[in-house]
């Protein structure tokens, strides 16, 4: 074979290849925002073949049925954000305060201010119908979640910035506030009088919560 034909042989796999990985983001995109527009229950495939411009024996080619594509989107879009906060306090040099503080304005840039904020509330609303995939939900998004930032407390109480608390339970603690946002934001701001100050509650949250579990 000459060089030439075994560099054109080259160029064209790339090619299939990003095709392929297209369809793939395509599909997941479609789901996700079919998903926090309808719901888990009333998203169809066919509906989701259709916003993403492909049939519906495509979709299947990458996804046997609609709890693995809901995976796909858990894996492809919420869980990413973990580890980047995860990449983020392996390297951090700062104070255990400091880096809460970012992991917690790294959430809600990341997820609060985006389409992802439908998949909590999404979740919040089909717990009880859908329990195996709540427990899918938890297990990767929420208990790792709360790993991260136990860690971070862990690392606070051991240099003397934080005093001795209940580090898993002090976790929960300082992410609930971001799934109350989440939500609040998304179903209750437009009955709101006073309206909803996305940047005065994270700055008040993170204020009361550094301040309160400070070593005095």
């Amino acid at each position: 074979m000459s060089q030439t034909a075994t560099t054109s042989k080259r160029k064209s796999r790339p090619r299939w290849k990003r095709r392929k990985d297209a369809r793939h983001g395509e599909i997941v995109a479609a789901a996700l925002e079919l998903f926090v527009e309808r719901g888990y229950e009333a998203t169809k495939l066919a509906d989701v073949a259709r916003r993403a411009g492909v049939t519906k024996g495509t979709l299947y080619l990458y996804f046997d049925s609609k709890e693995a594509l809901f995976k796909a989107v858990v894996r492809e879009t919420i869980v990413p954000v973990i580890v980047q906060g995860e990449a983020l306090a392996q390297s951090f040099t700062g104070s255990a305060s400091e880096l809460l503080e970012q992991l917690v304005r790294q959430y809600w840039h990341l997820v609060g201010e985006t389409s992802l904020a439908g998949i909590p509330k999404l979740m919040m609303a089909e717990a009880a119908t859908f329990p195996e995939l709540t427990r899918f939900y938890y297990e990767e998004v929420v208990t790792r979640g709360h790993r991260l930032m136990a860690g971070v407390i862990e690392r606070g109480v051991k240099n003397g910035e934080f005093r001795p608390v209940d580090v898993m339970l002090a976790a929960k603690l300082a992410m609930s506030p971001l799934m109350h946002a989440t939500v609040a934001r998304q179903a209750f701001a437009s009955c709101m009088p006073e309206g909803f100050d996305v940047r005065a509650y994270l700055n008040t949250h993170i204020d009361l919560y550094l301040h309160g579990i400070a070593k005095p």
